[in-house]
């Protein structure tokens, strides 16, 4: 039960939008609430950018500019600023997606080379990200997850993996940024696993820099954590996990229906907001040998930690608790907890136009299948453009 609520002030959450701002994402959230408007949309978009139509310009004034920082690293510059005023940092994401060659991967580790450096010399920016697929092929995590023998190419290929995932974390390291290594489909994710542990053995040492992901709605991952917690424990090193809901639900059940196996998915909704927060509770009572960063939209989950926070005497600003949401969306929680001394960051992907549309895309239909989300943002938004009105009155 919430007793001092705090994610409906709108004065706070929406104070760094001007009326215009405000229009246009009552505008793009208006539209990513009917369905079969974001499927036709999706459809010309990619349609448009194969096909070489000149529609960047039109992208990059909407859905690009609300969802994004902006196409490289200086150019987000005056959003992690303005933000960083208002107590909410920053974490770059490179949201550069579907790569295969080993030239690709080499130019995506060489831009989280550079973010960490970039972040080194601001503060507003304390943690970096990268996925996997980043750095490596697809199937390749997926033949060294299930144990298959690698030919000689394929070899050199995974020493190379290897090899990106060390520099990027051990520059974090000698840098002191932290690095969160996002998750994907769970039948890549056990290779990913392996390697994200040994670099936390290898440079968790004297506290959390590199942390996995782990994505709640499945239901294997509560024991994961409670395993790796006591492997770290035997190693005599730290844990860092970034803890999600999971992005991948249709995509693992249609693969586990078509190939006849158990899905890793939770049988429902509800049993993944208490494998989340049960995840959360346990990393709270074990923070000592751990650091968390809580990557939620859900209102509910943040008054827990919050309140699970206060009841173990962890201060609100703790370094080892990080509350993050995507930016562009659930400003009600971001700025609200800031205000409140939480440590708070946003996630802002940036990259070229057409390199990032894969993910925005994949935004734009999230936000059709979250009950609950697009109306939430919608009425939050209503509200503090109603509030205005009666203020200038």
């Amino acid at each position: 039960m919430v007793t001092n609520p705090i994610f409906d002030n709108t004065e706070i959450a929406f104070a760094l939008k001007n009326d215009s701002d405000l229009d246009r994402a009552y505008f793009l959230f208006k539209m990513i609430s009917i369905q079969p408007l974001v499927r036709i949309g999706t459809a010309a978009t990619n349609f448009a950018i194969k096909a070489n139509l000149p529609i960047e310009g039109l992208i990059r004034s909407t859905v690009f500019d609300h969802f994004c920082g902006g196409v490289n690293e200086d150019d987000c510059i005056p959003v992690i600023d303005k933000m960083y005023a208002k107590g909410v940092s920053s974490v770059l994401d490179y949201s550069v997606e579907g790569k295969e060659s080993e030239a690709e991967f080499d130019s995506a580790m060489n831009t989280i080379l550079k973010i960490i450096e970039f972040a080194k010399e601001r503060d507003a920016i304390p943690i970096a990200v990268f996925k996997p697929t980043g750095f490596g092929r697809f199937s390749l995590y997926e033949k060294v997850g299930s144990g298959e023998a690698l030919n000689e190419k394929e070899t050199t290929e995974w020493n190379n993996v290897v090899k990106r995932f060390d520099a990027v974390c051990k520059k974090a390291k000698a840098y002191d940024v932290a690095v969160l290594i996002d998750a994907e489909e769970s039948w890549m994710q056990d290779a990913a696993d392996q390697l994200v542990t040994e670099m936390m053995k290898r440079y968790n040492t004297e506290k959390p820099i590199v942390y996995n992901t782990l994505q709640m709605y499945r239901h294997d991952r509560l024991e994961f954590l409670k395993e790796q917690h006591a492997l770290a424990k035997k190693d005599g090193y730290y844990l860092g996990y970034k803890l999600v809901r999971g992005a991948y639900m249709e995509k693992e059940n249609e693969r586990a229906k078509e190939k006849n196996y158990k899905s890793p998915i939770c049988i429902h909704k509800t049993a993944t907001d208490i494998n989340f927060d049960s995840a959360t509770s346990y990393m709270l009572n074990n923070i000592h040998d751990m650091s968390m960063f809580a990557g939620t939209h859900n209102e509910d989950s943040s008054y827990l930690i919050m309140r699970l926070m206060e009841e173990k005497g962890i201060n609100n600003g703790d370094e080892r608790v990080w509350f993050g949401q995507l930016y562009g969306m659930s400003d009600h929680i971001s700025f609200n907890l800031a205000n409140k001394g939480y440590n708070v960051a946003k996630y802002i992907p940036f990259g070229p136009v057409k390199d990032v549309m894969p993910y925005l895309i994949r935004r734009a239909e999230e936000n059709t299948s979250v009950a609950g989300q697009t109306g939430r943002e919608l009425s939050l938004i209503s509200k503090e453009r109603k509030r205005r009105k009666l203020a200038d009155n």
